[in-house]
């Protein structure tokens, strides 16, 4: 079966979502639609644990590990992902009323490879919640630290519809029984080399606030704005590069240096002069933005830190 045709307040069909028909651009500075998502870094309990649910379970590998640290990769591929952080008497991620992390989201190249890895999770015996969210089919993990993953495939770009100006997006039931199908084709056998980091998604305390910082600072485009307590943004017309929520309640604040949690995310843009052009849009809007090396290092409103960094050399 293919995606539904309705999004979460019920509006049917929608027109083609065409290049430069939907989305909000922000007023000034605008981020490039060739940037990249890159690694994300979490600090965590117990190294060992980490490093076995992540590629037992996830199927990603690891390409270094070094004392209290290790950098995961998909399999065939140095392209780090996630940068496991142990520190010592770290609790649990408190399933509410924190800031920050709500879940990272892992993109596999297509439907059979999400198919192969829902195959990898039943025959295991792993649980996982699911939604298909019309432009994408995703699946939710939780980690050993109580740290949200998704891992999805997105619909092919000429599928997608929009009502006005946003996407349309909904939460529906993922059509699994064709999954497992496709999947039982060939078995998993790790996380595909072309897998990439596809969008972070946070708890944040408002998202006005997340409106002025993420988009009119930093450069990314609104694409869906009604969801019920949400922004959705990104660049080059995705569907979402970055998720925004207020789920986690009045009153919640940014987790604690002895939980874990999200340290630092990275987008990755095309060259020196994209990372110059954003510090000095952050810097204009009063938001601290510090150089590292040829990075960039920033933080939202709530403490949550971006690492800015050029592809190019």
């Amino acid at each position: 079966m293919g995606a539904s045709t309705h999004d979460i307040f019920g509006n049917t069909a929608g027109e083609p979502a065409t290049p430069g028909s939907y989305g909000e651009a922000p007023r000034g500075h605008r981020l490039p639609g060739a940037l990249q998502l890159g690694a994300v870094r979490l600090r965590v309990a117990n190294l060992a644990r980490s490093v076995e649910y992540y590629t037992s379970v996830l199927g990603l590998q690891v390409v270094e590990r070094v004392a209290t640290r290790a950098a995961l990769a998909p399999v065939g591929s140095t392209r780090v992902l996630v940068e496991l952080h142990e520190v010592s008497g770290v609790v649990p991620a408190p399933r509410r009323r924190r800031l920050g992390l709500f879940h990272f989201a892992i993109l596999l190249p297509d439907r059979a490879s999400l198919g192969q890895f829902v195959m990898h999770l039943a025959e295991n015996d792993v649980y996982a919640g699911a939604g298909d969210h019309l432009v994408s089919e995703a699946f939710y993990l939780t980690d050993p630290d109580g740290l949200g993953i998704e891992v999805y495939a997105d619909r092919p770009r000429d599928t997608w519809r929009r009502s006005g100006r946003e996407l349309m997006m909904a939460t529906d039931p993922v059509d699994t029984r064709s999954l497992i199908q496709l999947g039982s084709e060939t078995k998993w056998a790790g996380m595909p080399a072309t897998t990439v980091m596809g969008h972070l998604h946070l708890h944040v305390g408002a998202i006005e606030k997340a409106a002025a910082f993420y988009s009119e600072a930093l450069g990314l485009d609104r694409i869906v704005w009604s969801y019920p307590g949400a922004l959705f943004m990104s660049a080059g017309g995705y569907h979402h590069h970055l998720g925004t929520n207020t789920w986690a309640g009045a009153g919640a604040i940014a987790a604690q240096p002895g939980e874990a949690a999200l340290m630092e995310w990275t987008i990755e843009l095309p060259d020196e002069s994209s990372v110059a052009a954003a510090a000095a849009s952050l810097g204009a809007a009063g938001y601290a933005a510090t150089p590292d090396g040829r990075d960039l290092l920033t933080a939202d409103p709530w403490g949550t830190a971006l690492r800015l960094r050029p592809l190019s050399r």
